[in-house]
């Protein structure tokens, strides 16, 4: 197996170059020795996304697992969320096939060693040296399959409280995985529902090879005007992060999501924390400090934002790309369809549009993610000489999974990628002539530094 399909948060790679049923097969054996042996458990979890390539790959790795003895409680085609809820209900830690919203000849594994998230950092170098050595349990295991899908999506409308409002609702799912499940949960609520690019049967596309939110925005967008709906939800391939369009064909950003669902529970919680990663706006920040609770940082990756909401028992956290915790009245499972529910059920509550809802949010002048081209170790060096080069200023920054270099009304937010050979650039400013020239500061240093 490659070094390099064990990345920060999960493994992933090419299908057949890197990820294949041989590299399945090894990776169950792996799990499920490393399971036994250093967390004492007798069984785990099993189910994998709809990629064409992930029955093949997750009977390899049931035939792994089943190798070394373990029990496995295989729960086949769900969406992450979904699988994140049956690790919850059986309390048991698993194994999900998937490479969320890369491109579709890619797959991967996402896999847990406790009870509050996906591996991540060193977890999943761990399970690569134990990998690497070989000495794994000898047994003969038993599976038992199981369907999870009734019950969690008694679970997840039993947790809503929509209005008499009737909305009109465009999804988008992308032919990713979530076409398993959408249509049964929207048919049980009062909305009228239009489903675009969502194939009946759950089989993945091919003519959309890009099962991200960002591939299929421009669809949305064009559905959205045409029927003049009220809201338009995009789905990522596995059902974990989630685009929105409002009333008038307007990409809402993450942090306008989540200011309007922190204003609709900050008087009904109690604990007024509330998280955000680092690439967020601060208008998040600055509304939950305005409203009187306590903005919580968080490095980049939902794998610690989601350990960190659980841990903390916060009720609400986000993520520049579109994951989001919802925890305030369940077990958070970073559910992009639940997500999605519960800014219906504001919209549902009031008169007001999604768009005047949003116009009530101040606005900071950013950018998007800008990518810089780099190997896996000069990245790193430019960001500690961008550092350097800070310190040589007296820049204040704080350093969390890179560098955010913090200025009075403005920030920028440097970092190594931890999923390929980049570097990544996110500035904002209250101030749209400040934003340009800190823009054109901190491209100067990475170009300089990254020859």
């Amino acid at each position: 197996m490659k070094d390099e399909i064990f990345r920060e948060y999960d493994i992933r790679g090419k299908v057949p170059k890197d990820i294949n049923e041989d590299v399945a097969y090894l990776i169950g054996k792996g799990y499920g020795s490393f399971l036994q042996e250093f967390l004492k458990q007798k069984a785990c979890i099993v189910s994998h996304d709809n990629r064409i390539s992930s029955e093949s790959l997750h009977v390899s790795l049931i035939n792994g697992l089943l190798s070394t003895g373990i029990k496995v409680i295989d729960y086949g085609l769900t969406t992450t969320p979904m699988h994140y809820y049956a690790r919850h209900v059986n309390n048991l830690f698993g194994i999900m096939i998937t490479a969320s919203h890369n491109p579709s000849d890619e797959n991967g594994f996402k896999f847990s060693f406790d009870e509050y998230a996906n591996a991540r950092g060193i977890m999943v170098k761990d399970l690569k040296t134990y990998i690497d050595k070989g000495k794994f349990i000898e047994g003969k295991g038993t599976v038992e399959h199981k369907n999870i899908k009734d019950e969690y999506i008694d679970y997840v409308i039993s947790n809503l409280k929509l209005g008499k409002r009737r909305l009109k609702v465009v999804l988008d799912p992308a032919n990713g995985t979530t076409t398993c499940i959408i249509k049964d949960i929207y048919d049980k609520l009062n909305l009228d529902v239009t489903i675009i690019n969502g194939e009946s049967d759950g089989t993945f596309p091919n003519h959309h090879p890009d099962p991200s939110i960002e591939a299929n925005l421009k669809d949305l967008k064009k559905k959205v005007k045409e029927l003049k709906a009220d809201i338009g939800i995009s789905f990522d391939g596995d059902g974990d992060r989630i685009g929105i369009v409002d009333n008038n064909g307007k990409v809402v950003s993450i942090e306008e999501y989540g200011i309007i669902i922190l204003r609709n529970i900050i008087d009904k919680v109690k604990n007024k924390k509330f998280l955000y990663d680092a690439k967020c706006s601060d208008n998040f920040k600055d509304e939950v400090i305005r409203l009187g609770g306590t903005p919580v940082i968080c490095r980049t990756g939902s794998s610690y934002t989601q350990e960190k909401v659980l841990k903390e028992n916060i009720p609400l956290g986000i993520q520049y790309v579109g994951h989001i915790s919802l925890n305030d009245r369940l077990f958070s499972t970073e559910s992009a369809m639940y997500s999605s529910l519960r800014l219906i059920e504001v919209l549902t509550r009031t008169t007001k549009s999604l768009s005047e809802l949003t116009d009530t949010i101040p606005k900071y002048f950013n950018t998007p993610e800008e990518k810089f081209k780099s190997t896996d170790k000069k990245k790193l060096e430019v960001i500690n000489n961008i550092k350097k080069y800070c310190d040589e200023k007296k820049y204040k920054y704080i350093e969390i999974d890179g560098l955010k270099v913090i200025f009075k009304d403005s920030w920028a937010y440097v970092r190594a990628s931890n999923t390929g050979p980049n570097i990544t650039l996110r500035c904002e400013s209250k101030k749209k002539e400040d934003l340009d020239n800190l823009v054109k500061l901190f491209r100067t240093l990475i170009e300089v530094y990254n020859k």
